[in-house]
């Protein structure tokens, strides 16, 4: 072979080993890039909570309904007006049906029968007394029998005088009338009727109408529910924290006062009835009854501790681990044991095992074939 031939043939050679080298090279390096992301070991807050859908009420609603049926003649206060203990609410016009007229005459007359016997008997029982032919002990009977009569007529009086005059008078002095007062302090929820409209009594054998609703505004309460998966870990007297729906950004603090030891259903799902009494001196926001609320019941919260993406931790036969990036980028993942705690459903506690601003490998999601 001729001096040039053997160069040409040598230089093809060293351009194709050159070339499969190349190759071989670049099909290296793109097999040993990582296929993974990292995250960083973080230091924060992880609070472990449960969550109650409900809304703001007060503690204790008050009713104010009338002893007497008839027709509302006046009204003196508005709704969201703060009343005192006393102060009237409505006046009434008496209008009671002829039925109950009659009723109520009727009953006088049988109090007044029972009354008259009631004193015949001890009349006679105390002269038989006196006499020494019966005991003390029957004489003592027949006195609370009289006694007994006595307040039954005066209540049937009573009862007349308020359906006739709208008022009751003892000694002197009104002690019922058709002017209807708060019976405590609050403020108006509500008021249901008007001048004109009619009104019901209450009574032993009907409810009578809600003529309006009071309640004291400085005692207000969240009441909800929580799913029954979350409702064993809570204990009364755990921190709480409301989120008004209509007041975005504002807390108010509480603290669980009650769980309900019955379960019950709620869309289908099962449900325990929780609530939380509202500290609304801690709190500058106004807050209002029947308002949209979430509550975060908090089960424990820990500061200052290690946190990681939950979603970068193996758990397996009680162990916990994860990997960390290898010491070149074309080494594996180094897998790491490590010891966790606190979990809010998406970061987790660090005990043991990681050190603040570790990098830990973020496999992506496997896909669903």
């Amino acid at each position: 072979m001729s001096k040039p031939m053997k160069k040409v043939v040598v230089g093809s050679m060293v351009v194709g080993v050159a070339a499969v080298g190349f190759f071989l090279w670049t099909r290296n390096a793109g097999a040993k890039q990582p296929d993974f992301k990292t995250v960083e070991v973080t230091r924060g807050t992880i609070i472990d909570k449960a969550l109650a859908t409900g809304q703001v009420v007060p503690d204790q609603e008050i009713q104010v309904k009338s002893q007497i049926s008839g027709i509302v003649s006046k009204c003196y206060v508005e709704v969201g007006e703060r009343v005192e203990a006393g102060q009237p609410l409505f006046a009434i016009t008496p209008d009671p049906t002829p039925l109950e007229l009659a009723e109520s005459e009727r009953d006088v007359e049988m109090a007044q029968v029972a009354y008259d016997k009631a004193q015949q008997d001890l009349e006679r029982s105390h002269s038989l007394w006196t006499g020494g032919i019966v005991a003390r002990d029957q004489f003592d009977s027949r006195q609370k029998e009289f006694e007994q009569a006595r307040i039954g007529l005066e209540q049937a009086r009573d009862r007349l005088a308020l359906l006739k005059e709208g008022r009751i008078e003892r000694q002197g002095a009104t002690t019922v009338d058709s002017v209807i007062r708060a019976s405590t302090a609050g403020t108006v929820l509500e008021r249901r009727v008007n001048p004109g409209d009619p009104v019901v009594p209450l009574t032993t054998f009907q409810e009578g109408t809600v003529m309006m609703t009071l309640a004291d505004m400085s005692t207000l309460e969240f009441r909800g529910t929580v799913d029954e998966i979350d409702v064993g870990k809570l204990r009364e007297g755990m921190l709480a924290r409301i989120q008004i729906g209509a007041l975005p950004g504002s807390t108010v603090p509480g603290n669980l006062i009650r769980i309900a030891p019955k379960a019950r259903e709620k869309e289908g799902a099962t449900v325990f009835d929780v609530e939380v009494a509202i500290d609304a001196s801690a709190s500058e926001v106004t807050l209002r009854a029947g308002y949209s609320a979430n509550a975060d019941v908090i089960v424990q919260e820990k500061t200052d501790v290690l946190l990681i993406p939950e979603r970068v931790v193996k758990l397996e036969d009680g162990k916990a681990t994860v990997e960390l990036p290898g010491p070149t980028p074309e080494a594996d993942p180094v897998v790491r044991e490590i010891e966790v705690g606190l979990s809010d459903g998406l970061n987790m506690e660090v005990v043991a095992g990681l050190d603040e601003g570790e990098q830990l490998v973020q496999r992506p999601p496997k896909k669903i074939e």
